[in-house]
């Protein structure tokens, strides 16, 4: 038998390549046994069973970990109680090595106190028995387990990887994000949106510190930004779907595949947004307040949005009727086809059920003109009915050739344009609309500094709502990561975003509250000494800031932004309006804020 070298070095080295896989085999499964303890409160052997305060046990998924340290592991604070990280990074680094959760100045000083490193035995003994590292007795609100070696090994080889890096699209200097618009969002809208995501993004990044990087400041950063050098230049990609809504989450998939990013940001959709929302929650990536009027129906805890749009309509609009002495007999809902239309339309005929109030549905012919449509639609109805009419400026310009046929109308506050909803002298008098935006008055206080940032910009005011949502969703963006240091994990960003929201809510409208009343004084200035005393950029900011000192509720267009853990609409309620005058844009307000 001749003898081969290669074959004989070939059968040393396979046994070797088969015990490496198996090891690589065996370590997944220790994970996903660590995860599932973890984040289900599973075992092997059945569900895992913990005591705490002394009470009746705890079993199964109210026992797991995820209830209070979050999926990242970087833990959370519910009032004085502060629930420490428990990620690989935070229990097993050295001494020296000082670990940042947060510059959340309400999270106090013990969120991010040092010990010394667990080691797996000292790790065993604060799951099992509840003694820390040093020795002390850990809180009683930990619950104390009865893990076995086996358990307790899948549990810590599971923490030891938890957040211990960054996500993806995310390196030491860049963090990647992707906008995605959908085919139906018109060209106009469309090149607003990029042109002032461009604007921001550059903006940012010319202020921009990194670590390979000298450069001169613009902004403010924390001392612990500065010195741990955790400020990141922020990269976009335009992801702009083509084709069916069928085909859009092949594409994203395929864009993410060829260069992964951190979280979507913003985007536009003026139909369905199911395949983004879907996408994000199979991939785990943050979907960022999109400005949408159909948000997805089901839950993710990646998809964060402004409101639910027409759907917050339609129940907003339902306990309104519902409210009312006298409720109407009938509701007839006046719509195109189409994924807008038939949400907002199901949701209302669902909201109604079992009230009495019968529902109807007139939906537009497509091959007919706009007024002909209406017109027919119209026919079907009969003057006591109560009309609910889901259309676009252009339906709803469309209606001032048709005399009204019944005594009380409403119409979509999103979808018609608001104030600006270009209805006709003759219709005004019997129609209000459902708006689930802040009252006008309020909302320009709300709104000061974004307006004052297009001004100087000099980027055109094209559609109000989508380009304040756009401002908003950046520097909340910009505010979260700051806050995050250099914990850039996805599942980070989205329990921070659900802490700080109402928080940084407060304090950012206290702080244009007082620039408001500062730029009031120096417009009195202004007018007593002249023009010639202030410089051109003090001047536009007092034109637009000039304001009381009464506080205001928000920075955005919205009532009031709010989250908590496993809620994802930020804005919850919506008014009835009507018009004040056959012309103009000044509403008044029929109802205050409605709370479905």
């Amino acid at each position: 038998m001749n003898f081969n070298p290669v074959t004989f070095v070939l059968s040393l080295l396979l046994p070797v390549a088969a015990l490496a896989q198996a090891a690589v085999s065996g370590q997944a499964v220790e994970l996903e046994r660590g995860r599932q303890i973890y984040e289900q409160g599973v075992l092997s052997s059945g569900e895992l069973k913990a005591s705490r305060l002394g009470r009746d046990p705890v079993s199964g998924a109210q026992a797991a970990c995820v209830n209070c340290h979050r999926r990242s592991g970087m833990g959370q604070v519910e009032g004085d109680i502060a629930v420490q990280p428990i990620t690989g990074n935070f229990l097993f680094a050295a001494r020296g090595d000082k670990r940042l959760a947060t510059m959340d100045p309400h999270v106090g000083k013990n969120f991010n106190r040092t010990h010394e490193p667990y080691t797996d035995a000292t790790l065993a003994a604060a799951i099992n028995a509840g003694v820390s590292i040093q020795g002390r007795e850990l809180s009683a609100l930990m619950p104390r387990y009865s893990l076995n070696p086996s358990e307790l090994k899948a549990l810590t080889l599971y923490l030891r990887q938890l957040s211990a890096q960054w996500s993806p699209g995310v390196s030491a200097t860049t963090i990647r994000f992707a906008t995605v618009i959908t085919p139906d969002v018109d060209p106009l809208r469309r090149k607003v949106l990029i042109d002032m995501m461009r604007t921001i993004f550059r903006q940012k990044n010319s202020s921009t510190v990194t670590q390979t990087q000298g450069r001169t400041r613009h902004h403010m950063v924390s001392a612990a930004e500065m010195i741990l050098g955790t400020e990141r230049n922020w990269s976009l990609d335009l992801w702009e779907l083509q084709g069916a809504p069928a085909t859009w989450g092949a594409q994203l998939e395929a864009r993410y595949r060829s260069q992964p990013v951190f979280a979507l940001l913003s985007g536009a959709s003026n139909s369905t947004w199911q395949p983004v929302h879907d996408f994000c929650a199979r991939e785990r990536v943050p979907c960022w307040f999109p400005s949408v009027d159909a948000p997805a129906t089901n839950q993710s805890p990646y998809v964060f949005y402004f409101s639910a749009g027409v759907a917050l309509e339609s129940a907003a609009m339902a306990h309104h009727l519902l409210s009312q002495k006298e409720s109407p007999k009938r509701v007839v809902q006046i719509y195109r086809d189409g994924e807008v239309g038939r949400a907002a339309a199901q949701t209302l005929t669902h909201a109604l059920s079992g009230s009495g109030i019968a529902v109807a549905d007139q939906v537009l012919r497509s091959d007919l003109p706009a007024v002909d449509s209406l017109r027919l639609a119209l026919s079907a109805t009969m003057p006591e009915d109560v009309l609910m009419f889901w259309l676009r400026p252009d339906d709803v310009k469309a209606l001032g050739a048709i005399v009204p046929v019944s005594t009380r109308s409403y119409f979509s506050g999103l979808l018609a344009k608001g104030e600006r909803a270009p209805l006709s002298a003759n219709w005004r008098a019997q129609s209000s609309l459902v708006y689930p935006y802040e009252l006008p008055e309020n909302r320009a206080k709300n709104l000061d500094n974004f307006h004052v940032w297009l001004h100087t910009g000099k980027l055109d005011l094209v559609d109000e709502a989508m380009q304040s949502e756009i401002f908003f969703a950046l520097n909340f963006m910009t505010d979260t990561l700051a806050e995050m240091l250099d914990n850039v994990f996805r599942d980070y960003l989205v329990e921070r975003a659900e802490t700080m929201l109402s928080i940084r809510e407060g304090i950012k409208s206290e702080q244009e509250t007082r620039d408001r009343t500062a730029l009031g004084r120096a417009g009195d200035l202004l007018k007593k000494y002249g023009a010639s005393t202030m410089g051109e950029s003090a001047r536009i900011q007092i034109s637009h800031q000039r304001g009381g000192a009464d506080m205001s509720r928000g920075t955005t267009l919205y009532p009031h932004l709010s989250l908590a853990p496993d809620q994802r609409f930020a804005s919850k309620g919506a008014y009835i309006v009507r018009f004040a005058n056959e012309s103009g844009p000044q509403l008044l307000a029929e109802s205050s804020l409605i709370i479905p």
